[in-house]
């Protein structure tokens, strides 16, 4: 019998929620300047991403990330954090996804306990900080410690078709007591071999830049005005395919 795989969509805005709705993706991360990794989205951003959802929609989910590079955090990124995973949970979102390591690069128990109790409850999730630790699988551990519903991991490499050995073991460590969802370039190429793997679920963003010219630059790490990303149904619906595919032949 084929295991049922969840679908998350990693999105910036209201119209990637409405993409997500349309393919029956379970949650949509949220997040902004998915190019750095991801960072916490703005309030209006969320509020209007909840808004879109609505009750029958994906669930929105938070990235909490103040800022891009490590997950080695200051006193003053994890209280700026701390507030955001407090207003995420008040403006209706359903969970949030959070992630700090010590000076050593080993998981934070204290910084990420701290974040959880900030949740009230509410789903959370670790994210790719896991990828970035020597050992993702005693990572995983701590994090059912901890009592984490799932982490998102690339099974450290960094794309995840890369890290499927190590998502491997991480299926087998988790032993059912915490949901493990693979992602990082997760398409339609990918995602069949993936899904075999025994992960509870797919992380993919479907994304697509544009691309914008100017004279004038913008930014140090950008040439003139530069581009943004966004959210392609086609990119989506592709992957949908893939795994409807893969589905099929795994039945018969």
């Amino acid at each position: 019998m084929t295991q049922t795989i969840a679908l998350e969509m990693a999105v910036q805005d209201a119209a990637g929620v409405r993409v997500a709705a349309e393919i029956g993706a379970a949650r949509v991360e949220l997040a902004t300047a998915l190019a750095l990794g991801g960072l916490t989205p703005s309030q209006a951003t969320l509020e209007l991403a909840v808004e879109t959802a609505g009750a029958d929609g994906p669930e929105v989910h938070v990235l909490i990330r103040p800022r891009g590079g490590g997950f080695h955090f200051t006193a003053d990124e994890l209280a700026v954090s701390e507030r955001d995973v407090r207003r995420a949970i008040e403006a209706g979102a359903a969970g949030v996804v959070i992630g700090a390591l010590d000076a050593d690069g080993t998981l934070d128990l204290d910084a990420t306990a701290r974040l959880r109790d900030a949740a009230g409850g509410a789903s959370v999730t670790l994210h790719r900080a896991i990828d970035v630790t020597a050992d993702p699988v005693a990572t995983l551990r701590a994090a059912r410690v901890l009592g984490l519903h799932r982490v998102l991991t690339s099974g450290g490499a960094s794309a995840a078709i890369d890290g499927i050995d190590t998502l491997r073991a991480l299926v087998a460590a988790a032993e059912g007591e915490i949901e493990i969802m693979a992602g990082s370039g997760v398409d339609a190429a990918s995602a069949p071999a993936l899904a075999a793997v025994g992960v509870d679920a797919l992380h993919f963003s479907a994304k697509r830049t544009v691309h914008e010219t100017g004279g004038v630059r913008m930014g140090s790490a950008s040439e003139g005005v530069g581009g943004y990303e966004v959210t392609d149904r086609d990119i989506a619906l592709g992957i949908c395919a893939a795994l409807g595919r893969w589905r099929a032949q795994s039945r018969s």
